[in-house]
């Protein structure tokens, strides 16, 4: 809903990054009070607007501007790397800078307009021990004790990659649902079921906690690089193809960057009617 008087409607934006999509709402003027309730009604692709994550911008004390996200049951999300970006490049073009910092429940990120309609965001140093990530207990997070011997990694928010044959044979659905709920992650996580197509090149499906399968993600395209470089399959700097396209991850000393294209879909409005619903 929305606060200071009578709800007279709300408006947001519709993005994504590689398919993986979002409505982004500015919250700088207009306060919005988002709850979980609210947001999954949202989510409903049939009954609402329809999103994998909703990301809400607000002032950016001691940043540019500051994100709150959403996963599609309600819940909150630590990290959202395609949303980020998405967002970053909304504020640059609404700015004309060419760079930008985020403060996210990660940190403070860093944004840049590399040119040719992409966009680059450091996602900050990979989380590789247990209690970071978090996990249940300690273990070594290279190769959990789980049949296939997935990587742990942290981004901001759990992941779980497994290394396949072939990760267009994997039951997404079933295997992502079943793993997203493994004890050994009490916060829940992501999966990913990935491939190795050359030394610098993956293949990877990704199963999102609180969403489902999806066609691309931000942070789990990162862990899965981190995972990756850990484990000797490729070097540090990877390209990644996802079910809606390519991503770039550069793991450097100052953190993992990720660069590939936004698109702003449009703008529109939930009416009052709607949101009295609620």
């Amino acid at each position: 809903m929305v606060e200071n008087g009578p709800i007279t409607g709300l408006p947001f934006m519709k993005m994504h990054g590689l398919g993986n999509d979002f409505v982004v709402i500015d919250a700088r003027e207009t306060a919005v009070t988002m709850t979980a309730p609210l947001a999954a009604a949202l989510a409903d692709r049939h009954r609402g607007v329809g999103f994998d994550q909703l990301a809400v911008i607000h002032q950016g004390d001691g940043a540019d501007l500051a994100l709150i996200f959403y996963n599609a049951d309600g819940s909150t999300a630590g990290a959202c790397g395609n949303a980020t970006r998405c967002v970053a490049r909304y504020e640059m073009q609404r700015t004309g800078a060419t760079a930008l910092t985020l403060r996210t429940e990660r940190g403070i990120l860093q944004a840049v307009d590399v040119g040719g309609g992409l966009t680059s965001v450091n996602m900050g140093q990979p989380q590789m021990d247990w209690q970071d990530i978090p996990l249940a207990h300690e273990m070594d997070t290279l190769k959990l004790p789980i049949e296939g011997a997935p990587t742990a990694t942290g981004m901001g928010n759990p992941h779980c990659t497994f290394f396949v044959e072939d990760a267009e044979t994997v039951d997404l659905a079933a295997r992502g649902a079943e793993m997203e709920h493994h004890p050994l992650y009490p916060e829940r996580t992501n999966v990913q079921f990935a491939h190795v197509i050359g030394p610098d090149h993956l293949r990877m499906r990704v199963w999102e906690r609180g969403v489902g399968v999806t066609l691309a993600s931000g942070s789990s395209s990162c862990a899965t690089a981190v995972a990756a470089a850990r484990r000797g399959l490729t070097g540090r700097k990877v390209t990644i193809e996802l079910d809606g396209g390519t991503i770039q991850i550069d793991w450097r000393d100052d953190g993992v960057w990720m660069t590939g294209p936004t698109a702003h879909v449009f703008d529109a409005a939930l009416t009052s009617e709607y949101l009295a619903a609620l």
